[in-house]
């Protein structure tokens, strides 16, 4: 499958590459520079390496196995229950679907009739369809987009058949993130005139190792065009090592469940009326005494236990001692034998330091704290209802929308390149002017844009009247109607063709009339 590249025993790239390795070497030569392209995805650096070996890359050496220590943090952090309720609300706002949409569309509004023509659209929307049932995502985008924020990163093989690639991507598999780590490869040589050392380039790639199946301390070496890595976003100080949305929460839950087990366990030993027994032993010697009072304990003493795993009663002679009656043994000359009670706690309903905590693992996920309370309504009116915690959690998830996107757009420029459609260098003029649409279910976002929409028509009509004395038509359009430079030109388009179409009459020929 890998075949030996002749360094040391390496292997060499396993994967489809776009761009050939000369053309690479070529470019990153000519860009000189002392530092080495800032990494946003959080990925180390290895200086001048003559292979992929040592502690770096070793998935059992230090820093891999915190990155790996981390990922199950970050799993067993969302086993919370209170902690899985947030990440229910932020994965259940971010994917929508139905019965009739997709929860994902490609929107290419922004591109040129003369740039890209509509038959090259028609099969950017084919190839993204095809990305789309490649990931099944409109049955499992939900677990997809919950495993990418939990984790913090995801990956994917995308895998092309290298004999054939006009195939395009036959299947996409996930891969563990604890079994896969980038590696940025710095080449530096050292400048004689500025007598620093300079970047001559970088070479990225990807270690994968299976520890379960394999003892390869190396890895497996593959080409980065061969996987789809999307990460969070979130560093940390170092920027080398790449952190969940979850991070934040690792104090509040762990502060949570050390007060919810401490209720419990004040609960369990305030709760009861325990007994006090005080025994008159007489004149009896300590030992006789001592003897005396655990025959009388043995004999009263309540057996029946309960049994938290069962939920059953049990005879059993191993009591709790917090739940123990108290036996007190009392000299001759005072009272005799008495029995009195020791009240139970009285604040056992105080529940404010556990509430508290909840709302502290809320805000630190950004969630609104208003959705801890059950009984909060859910405003359905108009836009100037909504709370500003609400409209931040919704910025919050549009941000976290366009991040996940990148999978999306990742794989269909691994289609459209690898199936002749566009080059590389195309690929990253028309990208910029694509974007990711995600179906809405928040009645809020309906009510805003519609909204707007309303308040700018009552304002066009009140300044219909200055345009052309005070204003100009172009001002109203950019500042009352709030239309950039592109949407006018594709306005004043669409309205001739509309116009010549017969769909209604020319405005400024109906304005001469009169």
């Amino acid at each position: 499958m890998a075949e030996n590249d002749g360094q040391g025993g390496g292997f060499s790239l396993f994967g489809f590459e776009v761009k050939r390795k000369s053309q690479s070497e070529k470019e990153d030569a000519n860009k000189l520079s002392f530092v080495a392209p800032t990494a946003e995805d959080g990925t180390g650096q290895v200086i001048n390496a003559g292979g992929y070996y040592g502690s770096y890359v070793d998935m059992d050496g230090g820093a891999s196995s915190s990155d790996t220590d981390l990922v199950y943090k970050y799993r067993d952090l969302a086993q919370n229950s209170e902690c899985d309720s947030a990440v229910e609300d932020i994965v259940n706002e971010a994917i929508v679907s139905d019965d009739s949409s997709a929860p994902v569309q490609i929107n290419l509004d922004d591109l040129d009739e003369e740039t890209v023509s509509d038959k090259i659209k028609d099969v950017i929307y084919e190839e993204f369809n095809n990305v789309v049932e490649l990931l099944d995502f409109n049955f499992r985008g939900h677990d997809i987009f919950r495993r990418w924020y939990i984790d913090g990163k995801i990956y994917y093989h995308k895998i092309v058949d290298p004999k054939n690639p006009k195939k395009g991507i036959l299947e996409v598999r996930y891969i563990d993130p604890t079994k896969i780590r980038k590696v940025r490869e710095v080449k530096e040589e050292y400048d004689e005139k500025t007598r620093t050392k300079m970047v001559k380039g970088v070479n990225e790639y990807f270690v994968y190792q299976n520890k379960t199946l394999t003892q390869m301390s190396q890895g497996l070496k593959i080409s980065p065009d061969a996987i789809t890595y999307v990460t969070s976003g979130v560093t940390d100080s170092s920027r080398k090592r790449v952190l969940s949305y979850l991070h934040k929460a690792l104090k509040p839950v762990n502060q949570l469940r050390m007060m919810e087990d401490s209720l419990v366990i004040y609960r369990l030993s305030r709760a009861p009326e325990r007994r006090i027994f005080y025994i008159d032993v007489g004149n009896l010697p300590k030992g006789k005494a001592e003897e005396y009072m655990r025959n009388i304990m043995s004999k009263y003493r309540n057996k029946m236990v309960y049994d938290a795993n069962t939920g059953e009663m049990r005879d059993d002679r191993k009591h709790m001692s917090m739940l123990e009656d108290f036996w007190l043994p009392r000299k001759e000359g005072g009272r005799g034998t008495e029995i009195s009670t020791l009240p139970g706690g009285e604040n056992l309903g105080q529940i404010d330091d556990i509430v508290y905590f909840q709302k502290q693992l809320y805000k630190s996920l950004n969630v609104p704290t208003n959705r801890l309370e059950e009984d909060s309504p859910f405003s359905m009116g108009r836009a100037t209802e909504i709370t500003r915690d609400e409209l931040k959690f919704q910025k919050f998830i549009n941000r976290l929308r366009k991040k996940f996107s990148h999978v999306f757009m990742d794989m269909l420029k691994t289609q459209l390149i690898a199936k002749g459609v566009v080059n590389e260098k195309e690929w990253k003029e028309i990208s910029q002017k694509m974007r990711i649409d995600f179906m809405q279910d928040n009645h809020f976002t309906e009510l805003k844009q519609a909204e707007l929409i309303q308040d700018r028509m009552n304002i066009l009509r009140d300044v219909q009247e200055h345009v052309g004395r005070y204003y100009s038509e172009e001002w109203v359009r950019k500042n009352i109607l709030q239309q950039t430079e592109e949407e006018i030109e594709r306005m004043d388009k669409q309205i001739k063709d509309e116009i010549s179409a017969g769909k209604y009459k020319d405005p400024s020929k109906e304005d001469d009339m009169f």
